[in-house]
């Protein structure tokens, strides 16, 4: 398994991201509301196995302490693997080599696998922030990143 960087441009990485926004719909149940809003600066990772990417994850800067988590997902086949904890790792330590002291996100009420796996890796509940603020079935998390020694 390899992890490296794409740009947001990258076809694999788009559908990735078509495909999370569609198990999104699926698993929100038609939820108003759920449209996620795209961002052309996020830097995105991808998770390479046999040459396809089968997973992604992206990082967007919302301050110069504090990067957000964008589009986490892995291809279904690819679960149980161990895989998202490790892209989850490789965000992080983007984040940290950007400068961040601070890693926040957002899901969903209705994911409670993607809440088990931030809960599991150190992220604590935080306030609901901005464009998120007004959905009531979002919920965040943030982790504070280790300092340099």
């Amino acid at each position: 398994m390899l992890i490296e960087s794409r740009p947001a441009t990258d076809p694999e990485i788009a559908a990735l991201v078509v495909a999370q926004q569609r198990e999104l719909r699926e698993a929100d149940g038609g939820l108003d509301g759920q449209a996620t809003v795209t961002h052309d600066d996020i830097r995105y990772l991808a998770v390479v196995e046999g040459g396809r990417a089968v997973a992604c994850g992206g990082l967007q800067a919302l301050d110069a302490d504090t990067g957000e988590l964008k589009r986490m997902y892995v291809r279904p086949a690819y679960r149980g693997r161990g895989i998202a904890r490790q892209l989850l790792a490789a965000l992080e330590e983007l984040a940290f080599r950007q400068g961040h002291t601070t890693v926040c996100l957002e899901t969903g009420t209705y994911l409670p696998a993607a809440i088990g796996l931030y809960r599991s890796c150190g992220y604590q509940p935080i306030p609901v922030y901005g464009e998120y603020v007004d959905n009531p079935y979002s919920v965040c998390f943030a982790k504070r990143l280790p300092v340099a020694a």
